[in-house]
């Protein structure tokens, strides 16, 4: 019996001492298999997921490895059937594989009869095999390969994908090391990627994604279809590529509302994919317009459910997901490990942040109380009317205010959910307004000014949750959010994260009222952090002017 930070319970639940010396070291070998559940100040709850031990051995990490990190830094012996369980699930993986054939064909192949046979048979799979050839391999209808994967992965057989991708048209791209040097890390994800050919990269927020996926453009070196939120993260993606890569503008393409250029770098927004005429999708031709050899999915965790139909049919081409975490709210993220590949790379965010390549932040939750008659309010409201009440709560104005004086030098981003909230917010404090109705031109020139300091003040809806460049903002106060999203927490953190030439060390606060379903769900959002490294400091909104 070891003096370990870890408890192995048996119910694949798995306690962290937050306190113990060895916590750290603990957390990080743990977080390549287990998910973080709960976050409270003392004793973390991880749990040891199936697809959080696929996700790691498509890594390349063996049910060996894993239970080796268990034993190691446990303090009680890890419980039988949690080993034997954790080395049945992970052998799970691979046991079916799909291929080609000396002829091309698709198949599905086992040297396991029985996991064969019982496939073979589910209702949803027996339709997607279209022969039987020899008595290890099942031919897979050419268009099934990416629903086959999924279906496999809901009965807990998820195949490893050998059947390789088309090259694409041939484009060279280059890394234009001008001045710069791709990072370490930076690198080690592209590598990871090259290997298998698809997959996902996790990198905190500011820790240069876009440079990954240009990476991965100049070790493929072929046409190339970028998938982006918004036309404003496609801007940034042309720039950026233009900026690290031997791509001119005259091969790189935007695709969206505003422009429908087709080049062999051509970047597209996933409403544009998703945008419907008379029922159906107006521009799937996209999809086939050129041989793309590689599709990038940049922050593939807000992939709109409709793109997972599409990318089943894009799975003869390389694909590479970016983002700064798996953490999908609807659950989707099976479909992520089947349909864009399994997590490649994963770097913490604290080690990056050690390495001086993202800024060190500091978390607050700032607690303020509803008056009386707002409390009266809140208990008579229904349940969908509580989080409104207490989100948009008017003790978090001055709260905000006070916030603001805390910080007279510093780039501040005031973010929220509710679009009237955020309009009241941007009158008291007379600062300029961003939201889904503000013209993009409009957006691009209030952040070129916050970007170069002539407004220090910005008030921002969910649209700047994600693919936005603001690399002196040091302080956001976040006052409302999609309810206990662990994802869009990451996110808006994230927004504070590039290195800075102030110096200044990230303040992120978020506000929350006591005592009500805002507190909830500020502990579900911060879950993905606590799982980081990062811990939040309460303060009570009534002692800001104190400190």
């Amino acid at each position: 019996m070891s003096d370990g930070p870890l408890i192995v319970q048996s119910d694949r639940t798995v306690l962290l001492e937050v306190a113990h010396a060895d916590a750290e070291a603990a957390r990080h070998e743990l977080a390549i298999f287990a998910e973080l559940e709960r976050a409270p100040e003392h004793i973390h709850t991880y749990r040891i997921t199936r697809l959080g031990l696929w996700n790691a051995r498509a890594a390349g990490h063996t049910a060996e490895d894993m239970l080796e990190t268990l034993d190691r830094w446990s303090r009680f012996p890890v419980p039988p059937s949690v080993s034997v369980d954790l080395r049945e699930t992970v052998n799970r993986y691979g046991r079916l594989v799909i291929e080609r054939d000396g002829e091309g064909t698709l198949i599905l192949r086992s040297n396991d009869p029985a996991v064969l046979t019982q496939v073979a048979n589910n209702k949803r799979i027996q339709p997607l095999l279209i022969g039987h050839p020899t008595p290890d391999t099942f031919v897979v209808d050419a268009w099934a390969r990416g629903q086959i994967k999924q279906e496999l992965l809901k009965i807990g057989w998820p195949a490893e994908d050998l059947a390789g991708y088309t090259p694409g048209t041939p484009h060279d791209i280059e890394l234009a090391e001008d001045g710069w040097q791709i990072r370490p890390y930076q690198q080690d994800a592209v590598d990871a990627f090259s290997k298998d050919g698809s997959g996902v990269v996790v990198l905190p927020c500011g820790a240069g994604k876009t440079i990954v996926g240009a990476g991965a453009m100049a070790a493929t070196k072929t046409t190339t279809l970028i998938l982006v939120t918004n036309t404003v993260s496609a801007r940034q993606w042309r720039d950026e590529l233009l900026k690290r890569t031997s791509l001119t503008p005259e091969e790189i393409g935007e695709y969206s509302g505003q422009a429908k250029e087709v080049k062999p770098v051509t970047i597209a927004t996933y409403q544009i994919l998703t945008a419907k005429r008379k029922g159906e999708y107006a521009h799937l031709a996209l999809l086939d317009a050129l041989d793309w050899g590689l599709i990038v999915y940049d922050e593939v965790h807000l992939l709109p459910a409709p793109v997972f139909k599409l990318t089943a049919d894009l799975q003869a081409r390389r694909r590479i997901g970016l983002t700064a975490t798996l953490v999908r709210e609807d659950g989707r993220e099976g479909d992520v490990f089947s349909l864009i590949g399994p997590k490649r790379f994963d770097a913490p965010w604290k080690q990056i942040e050690a390495q001086g390549f993202i800024s060190p932040a500091v978390c607050y939750e700032v607690r303020v109380d509803l008056p009386p008659s707002d409390r009266l309010e809140y208990a008579a409201a229904t349940d969908d009317e509580r989080y409104r009440l207490a989100a948009s709560a008017p003790a978090k104005i001055d709260a905000v205010k006070e916030l603001i004086a805390k910080h007279p030098d510093e780039q501040i981003l005031v973010i929220g959910q509710y679009l009237d909230q955020l309009d009241t917010l941007a009158d008291a404090l007379d600062a300029p307004q961003i939201t889904g109705a503000t013209p993009v031109d409009e957006r691009e020139e209030l952040y070129r000014q916050f970007r170069e300091g002539e407004i220090q003040l910005l008030v921002v809806s969910k649209v700047a949750n994600f693919s936005i460049d603001l690399p002196e903002a040091s302080v956001a106060i976040q006052v409302s959010g999609s309810f206990g999203s662990r994802q869009e927490e990451a996110q808006r953190l994230g927004r504070l994260l590039r290195p800075k030439q102030s110096g200044h060390t990230a303040s992120f606060y978020t506000l929350v009222a006591r005592d009500t379903i805002d507190q909830d769900y500020a502990q579900n959002r911060q879950r993905f952090l606590a799982e980081q490294g990062y811990s939040y400091t309460i303060m009570d909104a009534d002692a800001l002017d104190a400190a």
